[in-house]
């Protein structure tokens, strides 16, 4: 009675199964988030209540913990979530269900004989928000919002590791402003900054979501076309060349233009690695800038 009474005050569920999957046991915590009273639920089958429990990996460890007395865990990042519960707090609107890390272990008898099993479940949902966050800083460039070199360089390289296996085409844009310092020096740093966002945008405006636009460094970006051949590369950077010579920008009240110089690289099997692929926008990008800017090659 008194494990009881402590079991209802934990901040963490608790659930006790037989070898039938009947429920002995339903905490405070979990009838709180479920919705399903300890009156309802214990005497019943779990999987009358979650018959989506019912599958092998979760049998599996059931029958580990049963026969073998082993302990297991259900890893937040490979299972979201065991039972399906809303997220709670100011977090609700960011996640579909509750994230949580789960634990199954045995429980024995006066005979040291396996008896039952214990479910516990932790909310680990603002954990994992912070993770994302601090993954997205650790990804996104902080003026443009778009993604960074780090996020470039894992995520390029997985995708050719994947269009190499698969025989599939994979593009890549490097994107220089035409003299970018003009802009800084005529208009101020301000105006300059303005000038990077402004020109992710139309650029993003015309690419799919399965691209990838990307902050280089400085006034350089790039842009990871996936499923896409070298032909239909350079439709694409002729039509953001055109997307940003025309119309003009406008910052607090001035207008000023501004172009771009791209350089186009696909992926072959002569070059099948980040390293050779990038040094073919690069001097893609060298040609275009030495042809007098604002031109694609």
């Amino acid at each position: 009675m008194i494990f009881a009474q402590i079991f209802d005050t934990i901040n963490t569920g608790l659930v006790v199964l037989d070898r039938q999957m009947v429920v002995h046991y339903w905490n405070r915590w979990m009838a709180l988030h479920s919705h399903i009273q300890s009156s309802a639920i214990v005497g019943h089958n779990l999987f009358d209540f979650f018959p989506d429990l019912n599958r092998p990996h979760f049998l599996r460890n059931c029958k580990s913990v049963l026969t073998f007395g082993n302990f297991c865990f259900f890893s937040q990042k490979l299972h979201h979530y065991l039972f399906p519960m809303a997220p709670v707090g100011s977090l609700a609107d960011h996640f579909d269900h509750m994230q949580q890390s789960c634990a199954m272990g045995p429980l024995r008898n006066a005979s040291d004989e396996i008896e039952m099993l214990y479910l516990s479940v932790q909310d680990v949902t603002e954990v994992v928000s912070y993770q994302r966050k601090l993954m997205q800083l650790n990804q996104t460039d902080q003026l443009t919002g778009v993604y960074n070199r780090n996020y470039m360089e894992a995520h390029l390289a997985k995708e050719i590791e994947r269009c190499k296996r698969f025989n599939h085409n994979l593009s890549l844009l490097m994107i220089d402003v035409d003299l970018f310092k003009s802009i800084n020096d005529t208009y101020g740093h301000p105006c300059g900054d303005y000038a990077l966002k402004a020109i992710t945008q139309r650029i993003n405006s015309q690419i799919r979501k399965t691209d990838a636009l990307i902050r280089y460094g400085g006034d350089e970006f790039c842009c990871i076309l996936t499923e896409t051949s070298c032909q239909a590369a350079y439709k694409v950077a002729e039509q953001l060349r055109q997307t940003i010579a025309a119309p003009p920008f406008t910052f607090q009240g001035s207008q000023f233009n501004a172009t771009i110089s791209v350089g186009v690289a696909s992926l072959d099997q002569q070059d099948c690695d980040l390293e050779s692929l990038l040094k073919k926008a690069d001097d893609a990008l060298y040609r275009a800038k030495q042809a007098g800017r604002n031109t694609v090659t």
